[in-house]
């Protein structure tokens, strides 16, 4: 039989107090610091108004860094946002300073993937337990990120803030589904099975730097609001209103588009020298 001597966990580093209260003031969060099930509902449900969705990294050919410290000085400090694994090891850190027992788990996406497409498990999502029952959390799913956590104990519709959501098991694997106009439709798959960093760091590596990867060749973004929704994709914006018809704008101004990012996203633009010329691009060639 065989055991390891230590424990392998993705989130056994914590958060020092400053850096934990640096990112209470980002998402906007003044209430305890006890690992309940309130706090995580609430902090679920800031994070992604306040920390955008968005790639900008990998689209400019800059290295997108794991490591907790970059994750805190890029989307704490500087007014950045990430993606999926950005996003839910930063959440899972700060989960895990304030008690949470917390895992990091691996899905394979369905969302808007042609039929017959096989897509690797590229997208992080987070287990969290509190009060002895499981939950799913996600804050980097883009423009369908849930924001509540949901229960892995409740095979029925479960309700957030924004739309519903349905988690079906078959054997082994969780099925994540979300409603869209009266109809199910599917997210992604995943089981329990723990991740580790260099898991992430390979699958990551793959979506920064691939010259296929829709990340390199694509900018995306998204920002949740108590109302609904803001998408970006190119120079295609959608703003969605719960229960309204989503409204759509291409945008073929720079000064614009800029502007977008900046106060719609919240994205505080990186200083990097062939930013600009790669914006016009998009606003011209998308």
């Amino acid at each position: 039989m065989f055991t390891n001597q230590v424990e392998l966990s993705l989130f056994n580093e914590h958060l020092e107090d400053k850096t934990l209260q640096a990112y209470f003031n980002r998402v906007g969060y003044s209430g305890e610091k006890e690992a309940t099930y309130s706090t995580l509902e609430l902090l679920h449900y800031l994070h992604p108004q306040a920390i955008p969705f968005e790639n900008l990294n990998p689209f400019l050919g800059i290295p997108v860094r794991l490591q907790l410290s970059d994750l805190v000085k890029k989307m704490v400090l500087e007014g950045r946002g990430g993606y999926c694994f950005e996003q839910n090891i930063l959440f899972g850190h700060v989960l895990r300073t304030m008690g949470f027992l917390v895992k990091g788990l691996s899905a394979r996406v369905f969302w808007e993937v042609p039929e017959g497409e096989v897509k690797p498990r590229d997208h992080m999502l987070l287990l969290v337990q509190v009060g002895g029952r499981k939950y799913i959390a996600d804050v980097g799913f883009g423009g369908s990120s849930f924001t509540a956590p949901l229960s892995l104990d409740q095979m029925e519709e479960q309700l957030t803030p924004h739309e519903k959501y349905r988690i079906n098991k078959v054997d082994e694997f969780f099925y994540l589904e979300i409603m869209i106009r009266e109809e199910w439709r599917l997210l992604y798959r995943f089981s329990l099975e723990p991740q580790l960093l260099p898991d992430y760091e390979v699958v990551n590596w793959y979506l920064g730097h691939h010259p296929a990867s829709m990340f390199v060749t694509s900018l995306m973004a998204a920002r949740c609001m108590p109302w609904g929704r803001y998408a970006l994709l190119n120079n295609q914006f959608t703003t969605h209103r719960k229960n309204e018809e989503s409204i759509k704008q291409t945008l073929t101004d720079i000064k614009e588009y800029k502007a977008l990012l900046e106060e719609v996203f919240l994205i505080q633009l990186p200083d990097h020298e062939g930013m600009m010329e790669k914006l016009k691009k998009v606003v011209t060639e998308a």
